[in-house]
């Protein structure tokens, strides 16, 4: 079984955060996020992946070398972002057999991925209460009768989960005609290969599309959750780390750290001493979280610092961000109501109720900034002493 991994966008609804870095290269837990959807291919039985690149396409390329825990790996390319059909007929002359579809930015549990692959010819299928926003499944018993996108009226509450096991000969049926959204699309695919063999609808039991800055930190709730607690870095004196904490070899904890897990400190990371870090947190390589700084179900990534006295919660910090002292971030609104965020240009609910800030590469606060529930720091972008900052920068 080839396994094609989908992973050629640069990710605009994820910006600032993907100005310097593919979408499926950020980080959840201990690797890029693409990097889980190959792991569950490989368990699951692929014997050769094969990754489709375009944006920043060397991130990828670097990452996973020729092979990739044994498996090996080929690069194809996609030259203009024509739709998820398009970016499948890119490696259509890597394809020789039977071949599993993946998208490099999703992710599943690992028992489902296991019964898609085994139930091949096969489409992954999540039960939703609202449907007409998906792409949907018409199904009798466990066999697809057909797919409709975004209906008034849908024929059931299964939404196409995208991921997708093909029969060999779907390779000759890529070349689908451009859509209404000016795309080629799988799902068109999908419906030939409806009409020419026996497709079984397989129910994920979990699946998360991260799209939006705020589902790469439930990313990293996901993934963090499933930690094993292991202490391999410098633990120094009275520093008390709780639970389901990992300190990866380089990095130190001093004296005076409080750390709750489920939290993952990387290589070369430095905390404290006297910090409290909390909920589902991930310090990247090389970062320096300082004294009396209190993080909280955070994303902090590469060689980003938070030195001085400040609060960050339930945020997503890019690479090489710094904070100045004091900087305090907000992550709930009086009124109880989600935050919003604004995405290409649109206010956008996050749906959660503690939502803080996203900071783009190289951004840095002077002392003292106040940063509101929801604001976006685009890439490098500074403030002032004592600034409170309301709005996107």
């Amino acid at each position: 079984m080839q396994a094609v991994v989908l992973a050629a966008g640069q990710g605009t609804r994820m910006r600032p955060l993907t100005d310097h870095t593919p979408k499926p290269m950020l980080p959840v837990a201990d690797r890029p996020l693409v990097a889980h959807t190959a792991d569950m291919a490989i368990q699951a039985g692929a014997d050769e992946l094969i990754f489709v690149v375009g944006y920043e396409a060397e991130a990828v390329r670097s990452y996973f070398g020729d092979e990739y825990s044994g498996v090996p790996v080929s690069f194809a390319v996609q030259e203009e972002q024509l739709g998820t059909a398009d970016a499948v007929a890119a490696a259509k002359a890597h394809l020789d057999g039977p071949f599993a579809v993946l998208n490099g930015d999703n992710l599943y549990d690992a028992e489902s991925l296991n019964a898609l692959f085994d139930a091949a010819p096969s489409v992954a299928a999540y039960r939703v209460d609202d449907p007409t926003s998906y792409g949907v499944l018409s199904a009798d018993g466990d066999t697809v009768t057909g797919i409709v996108e975004k209906p008034d009226d849908p024929p059931t509450d299964l939404a196409n989960a995208g991921a997708y096991v093909f029969p060999a000969q779907a390779r000759d049926w890529l070349d689908v005609p451009l859509s209404d959204r000016g795309e080629r699309e799988i799902t068109d695919v999908l419906a030939r290969v409806i009409e020419e063999s026996t497709v079984t609808a397989v129910e994920v039991d979990r699946w998360l599309d991260v799209g939006r800055p705020w589902e790469l930190l439930e990313a990293n709730e996901w993934k963090l959750g499933q930690l094993d607690r292991r202490l391999d870095g410098e633990v120094r004196g009275d520093a008390d780390l709780r639970g389901e904490v990992v300190v990866e070899t380089g990095a130190v904890i001093e004296p005076g750290v409080v750390i709750e897990g489920p939290a993952l400190v990387r290589s070369g990371a430095h905390v404290g001493p006297n910090a409290y870090v909390r909920g589902a947190t991930l310090l990247g390589e090389d970062t320096h979280v300082g004294h009396g700084v209190e993080l909280k179900n955070t994303v902090l990534m590469a060689d980003s610092n938070v030195p001085h006295v400040s609060y960050v919660g339930d945020s997503v910090i890019g690479r090489e961000v710094n904070f100045g002292a004091g900087t305090q971030v907000a992550n709930l609104r009086h009124d109880g109501d989600p935050v919003q965020m604004t995405v290409k240009g649109d206010r956008v609910s996050t749906g959660r109720r503690k939502f803080g800030v996203v900071a783009g590469d190289g951004a840095k606060t002077a002392i003292n900034t106040s940063l509101n529930a929801g604001v976006v720091l685009s890439t490098g972008a500074t403030t002032t002493p004592g600034e409170s900052v309301t709005r996107d920068r």
